[in-house]
């Protein structure tokens, strides 16, 4: 971890302080770290608003004034920063919970709901509800289908090859 910037803490911890000790107090980041982590670190912290140390005087008082009303304020780049990071795809690791990863598993391997549900210790109707879920994110509607996808996602191994 990079040595803190401010003397002692930095600026995410100095928000998260101030938030969880004076949580009436908005907080409005001025730094020059625009990166993707460090907005997003700084808004889970508590902040407000978020500029960068080029804002205009006059933008930088009407955004003052805009934090102490509540409102949220972004520089225009971090606020462009953080549409992009939301309207990026979730990793497809994360598309699936390891519980659904483990259904999908046994399914490739051609077990039946039934057999499925015994090996894992749940019932039947948990494996349906485990598939149902599976298929909506994937946006499939059969179990073969699901199979596929997870596969061409790199949430499953290809199937192994006969030597």
């Amino acid at each position: 971890m990079p040595p803190p910037q401010m003397p002692g803490l930095d600026g995410v911890g100095a928000t998260r302080q101030i938030s969880a000790r004076l949580p009436t107090t908005r907080v409005l980041v001025l730094t020059t770290y625009d990166t993707d982590d460090d907005i997003v670190n700084a808004v889970e912290a508590g902040a407000t608003g978020y500029l960068l140390k080029d804002t205009p005087r006059a933008v930088l008082v009407d955004a003052v004034r805009a934090a102490a009303r509540g409102e949220t304020v972004l520089a225009p780049p971090v606020a462009a920063k953080l549409v992009s990071r939301l309207r990026a795809p979730a990793p497809a690791a994360s598309l699936l919970t390891p519980r659904e990863v483990e259904v999908l598993r046994a399914v490739a391997r051609g077990l039946t709901n039934a057999d499925l549900g015994r090996g894992l210790f749940i019932s039947e109707a948990t494996v349906k509800t485990h598939l149902i879920r599976v298929f909506t994110k994937l946006g499939v509607d059969d179990r073969t289908r699901a199979v596929t996808a997870a596969m061409e996602l790199g949430l499953l191994p290809p199937p192994a090859t006969a030597r």
